[in-house]
């Protein structure tokens, strides 16, 4: 069983549990309750358990495979209860950002980089600039709500991950030897990034615009290493240490960036 402090996906702290052995019917989803924690339990068709542990609250999940027991569940949860309790205490002391309210003077982040916003009313199609690599100029159309000025800098924050990312995968592709059939960028609640092995399609989560460059390279890597090698056993975590020496250091500095306003509930 690995163990993973979440969002899921890249985010791992993994550790080799033994597999347990029992019956459970195919997508089956059910509810544990183990030492006062509610546990979210859902079947897939894997090899091995995986635990996550999500923010903003400390939400725990387990994906188990479908011959795999709820007491058998239930006996990993409790061996992993320390380890456990430890990532909620960090997603209860990590910083948080306030809901942004899209107003004059407000910090976003960009690419890693702290940036002030300035948002300017004008007629025409609404807008985003970078003014600097201190300031975001926002334009949109006089009136334009909270959610119309989210809505053009969500889609900005969009594009730019996109041109980013774009010479990462071909690059990366190449090094790594895989290649997948599609990529995307969209919002993800509980995940940087995912890749399906069967389809070979990588999705990343579009709130990545906002991390530091090494943090994106780390989940384009991570993910598209998943068409070579679908789990994250022994020989997944030497391909990393092969082509990404520093991968542990980076996903620190990704796990410990301020979490952003959202509603995390799934």
């Amino acid at each position: 069983m690995s163990t993973e402090a979440a969002p899921s996906g890249p985010l791992r702290a993994r550790e080799r549990l033994p597999k347990a052995t029992g019956h459970a019917g195919p997508g089956a989803e059910t509810v544990l309750k183990v030492a006062g924690l509610t546990i979210n339990v859902v079947r897939k068709d894997i090899k091995n358990l995986h635990l996550g542990v999500y923010p903003p609250a400390g939400r725990v999940r387990v994906a188990a495979p479908l011959v795999i027991s709820d007491e058998a569940v239930r006996l990993a949860v409790i061996d992993k209860l320390a380890w456990i309790k430890l990532q909620r205490s960090r997603f209860e002391q990590q910083p948080r950002q306030s809901q942004r309210e899209m107003a004059v003077g407000e910090s976003h982040y960009v690419f890693g980089r702290r940036c002030r916003l300035r948002v300017h009313e004008a007629e025409g199609a609404p807008r985003v600039a970078m003014r600097g690599i201190a300031s975001l100029d926002l334009f949109v159309r006089p009136g334009a709500s909270q959610a119309q000025r989210a809505a053009v800098l969500d889609r900005w924050y969009r594009e730019q991950l996109k041109a980013l990312v774009a010479p990462m995968f071909t690059a990366w592709q190449a090094k790594l030897g895989v290649q997948a059939s599609a990529w995307g960028v969209k919002r993800m609640k509980t995940k940087w990034g995912s890749c399906t092995p069967a389809s070979r399609r990588v999705w990343l989560n579009s709130e990545l615009a906002k991390k530091p460059i090494e943090c994106i390279e780390y989940i384009v890597v991570h993910e598209l290493l998943h068409l070579a090698e679908p789990n994250h056993g022994e020989r997944f975590i030497e391909l990393m240490n092969r082509h990404l020496p520093r991968w542990a250091a980076t996903q620190k500095r990704l796990n410990a960036a301020p979490l952003g306003h959202e509603d995390w509930d799934a």
